[in-house]
This record gives structure tokens, sequence and C-alpha cells, in this order.
């Protein structure tokens, strides 16, 4: 853990740097990025630690499951179990992680990498951080426990409560989004960001599918999963651009402290 949170602070001191280009449409600070991003990442340990200490069922509890106890909308795959599947879906999902640093071969953003490197990581961290969260609150059976053909040793395990919501296709959405978003506002004259927007869309969608017919997660959790990531990918470049049309801002902030005293934190803000 300790060899990331030093990566973290690299790259966004890296970041705080490059924002003196003129030729960026985004704006960095150290001050600002640096505690979100590290929060961003304890609290992503912290909720990995929450989904490990979750209880497993108990076989009395797993003998005793129904596919009837499913909500209508998400019963259809409950009992899913493809390995086939499961396997297929690390393609994607891995691949996804790679395309933000393509983004260095353009020749728009190649001058401003430790920029668009440090909110890569602010984006993967914050990403990281609501979904472990909420994973580590909410313990819902995974549709594999469903599953005839998976072992009762299996659909004991803590892990088979993590199925909400579905982190490998939030973390995909994430990564994907926040490449098409930053190409587009990098290259805004480009006729390729249409099919940047739906290589985009296609990736994480096809991580969710996968996930989907392997019993790890319901629909449900892959859409909520997907929403998250994509909105994640999109808006904190967002918030970051100089010409921030969306009344949403992050800007420093100075925090009291229970002993009368202040750090330094982080102010979002929206206006209309």
């Amino acid at each position: 853990m300790k060899k990331y949170l030093i990566l973290i602070w690299c790259l966004t001191f890296m970041a705080g740097a490059a924002e003196a280009q003129s030729d960026s449409p985004y704006k960095t600070s150290f001050k600002v990025d640096a505690p979100i991003t590290v929060a961003g990442m304890g609290l992503s340990y912290y909720g990995l630690t929450l989904m490990q200490d979750k209880n497993g069922l108990t076989e009395e509890e797993v003998i005793s499951l129904n596919r009837k106890d499913v909500n209508s909308f998400d019963r259809f795959s409950a009992g899913y179990d493809s390995e086939s599947a499961k396997k297929a879906s690390d393609f994607p999902f891995y691949g996804s992680f790679a395309l933000p640093f393509t983004l260095l071969l353009n020749e728009n953003v190649k001058g401003h990498a430790g920029q668009v490197l440090g909110l890569y990581v602010q984006t993967m961290a914050v990403t990281g951080a609501l979904f472990t969260m909420t994973n580590g609150l909410n313990p819902r059976i995974r549709p594999l426990v469903y599953s005839a053909d998976v072992d009762v040793s299996e659909k004991m395990r803590a892990n088979a409560r993590n199925s909400f919501y579905a982190g490998h296709t939030s973390a995909a959405a994430g990564a994907s989004f926040f490449f098409a978003k930053v190409f587009h506002d990098f290259n805004p004259d480009s006729p390729a960001r249409p099919y940047v927007w739906a290589a985009a869309a296609a990736i994480p969608a096809s991580v969710g599918y996968f996930r989907l017919k392997a019993g790890k997660h319901f629909l449900s959790d892959n859409l909520l999963g997907y929403a998250v990531g994509a909105a994640t990918g999109i808006l904190v470049p967002q918030l970051h651009k100089k010409n921030n049309n969306t009344g949403l801002s992050l800007s420093p902030a100075i925090i009291p402290t229970m002993d009368g005293t202040a750090s330094q934190g982080a102010n979002l803000s929206y206006t209309f």
C-alpha cells in the first residue's frame, strides 16, 4: 500500500507542475488533487477490508436459497456460473486500464503526460473508493450461488456476497470514459471523437456482459457499476476544466479541525 501512495504523490506532483502549460484544457492543483487522490486510495483500502471481512453464508443458508427470492428484474441470471465468461471478461477489463496510456501518443496530450496521468490516478482512486465502500457495506449474494454446479464451499465464502455492485464493470467504465473524455477535450476538432466515445461505451459493456454470464453480478449490479464508473471517468476531468460550464468546481479550502486548528482541503461547489 505504501508503494501505491508514493506513486500517487509523484503523479499528482507532476500534475501540479503541468498546469503551468497554457494549452491544456485542465487546471490542476497539488494542494487539492493530492489529498483527494490519497483519500480515495485510503477509502478503497478500507472498503476492501470490509469486503473481505463479510460473514459468509452457512451451509443451511445456502441450501435454503431459492431463485424466486431474487427480484424479477434480476431473476433470469440467478444460477449463471460460466467459467469461460469469467476468463473472457479479463481481456476487455485489463485492456481498459491501458487505454488512457495510449493518450500519451496523441500530439496534443503527450506534452501534459504528468497532468493526465495524475487525473487518471485520481479517477481510478475515486472509482475504487465508491465501489469498495458500497460493496463492503452491502452483502448481496452473487448469482453463481444459486447454481447447482458450484461447490458449496465456494458458496460459503465471503466473496460470494460481493455482488453489489459490479466492480470490474465500474473500473472498466471509469478508465474507458476517462480516455474518451480526455481525448475529446484535447482534440476538439478531431473527426475520431464519435468513434472514441463508441469504443469507450462498448468496452465496459462487454465486461459487464461477461461478468453477468459468469454469475459474478446481476444485471442491476452491472448497470449501476457502469453508470458510476462512466460518471466518474467523465466528471473528474470535467471538474478540472479551465472553462467548466457544468456549474461544478473544485477549489482549495481551509477546513477547521476538532482541536481548533485548520487544515488544507478541497471544496466542491455548484453554482447556478
